[in-house]
């Protein structure tokens, strides 16, 4: 196939059948299992241990045929040298795999935990320049509790600044946090319920802040259709306008709209009717989230 990715068109390349622009990776330093089962989720049969190999086979049984990785997201951590040389490991790791498949495999940059600008800055130069990501992965925020800040705080402003000057694709996933009450259950853990809510708070924390206006290069990804950001944002529009938001109810939703969405375990008949009404057709992209779920599960949101 031979097919370079780095401009952000290639998504869009119609010479390229399928892309997964949602597909993560587990070094085997992970521990995946059992991070899975501290936030109420059952780890696939299959997918450990994981390798490229695992993920060739599923995407040749889904018929994908580029994707484009990125480790999950993490928003717990420090400030430390530990810290960034984590994930300076996580992009070697990835690039060295896009290196062995470069017609099936691209990736998303890994950075430090976000507090750590300096060093997050440091990253994005080496993965973009030196590894040849394909833009970064950010959670939807940094840190714990009540000391959380969203990737709009004006602390990360230097990050965005960075991004926004290289025109940089940002894939944003909803932060696997706990909810200030218990899981109402065991069939509905933080990846069913709270994950696609912290995407959806992201979004909208980035808009009415004005943030997508200041920074309005950067392609931003929303994973999981961005949760409940179709569905919630007409009432962001108003009652943030209301509550004292300086942008119109228009220019709210117009910013909603600039995002992307990608279609991970949200491809429903009736949820790809409400983002196809939403935004442009351009603007919808395919994700898959393997290996966090098997291949079956993931087929089931597939359609055509």
């Amino acid at each position: 196939m031979s097919t370079k990715l780095n401009p952000f068109n290639s998504l869009l390349n119609e010479h390229i059948r399928r892309i997964d622009v949602h597909h993560h990776y587990f070094p085997s330093d992970l521990n995946k299992e059992k991070s899975n089962a501290d936030i109420g989720w059952r780890t696939p049969t299959g997918s450990l241990p994981w390798s490229p190999e695992v993920s060739l086979r599923a995407m040749d049984a889904m018929d994908v045929d580029i994707a484009i990785l990125s480790f999950p997201a993490v928003s717990s951590g420090f400030v430390s040298e530990e810290n960034r040389a984590t994930a300076r490991k996580r992009n070697l790791f990835a690039a060295d795999i896009c290196r062995t498949y470069p017609d099936r495999f691209g990736f998303f940059v890994t950075l430090p935990f976000l507090d750590d600008v300096e060093g997050s800055l440091k990253e994005i130069v080496y993965g973009l320049d030196e590894l040849h990501g394909y833009g970064v992965s950010l959670s939807s925020s940094y840190g714990e509790g009540a000391a959380a800040s969203y990737i709009g705080d004006e602390r990360y402003y230097p990050i965005w600044e960075e991004l926004n000057k290289r025109q940089a694709v940002v894939f944003l996933h909803g932060s696997q946090v706990p909810s200030s009450t218990p899981c109402p259950h065991s069939f509905l853990g933080i990846p069913i319920t709270e994950v696609p809510n912290e995407t959806f708070k992201a979004a909208a924390h980035l808009v009415v802040t004005g943030h997508r206006r200041s920074f309005p290069s950067v392609k931003i990804v929303l994973a999981h259709l961005g949760g409940s950001t179709p569905f919630l944002a007409a009432r962001v529009a108003v009652l943030s306008n209301y509550m004292g938001c300086v942008l119109s109810p228009e220019e709210i939703l117009d910013d909603f709209k600039t995002f992307y969405y990608e279609t991970a375990l949200s491809a429903s008949e009736f949820n790809l009717a409400a983002i196809e009404n939403f935004v442009q057709h351009d603007h919808i992209l395919f994700g898959t989230d393997f290996p966090g779920k098997d291949s079956s599960t993931v087929s089931t949101f597939m359609r055509g």
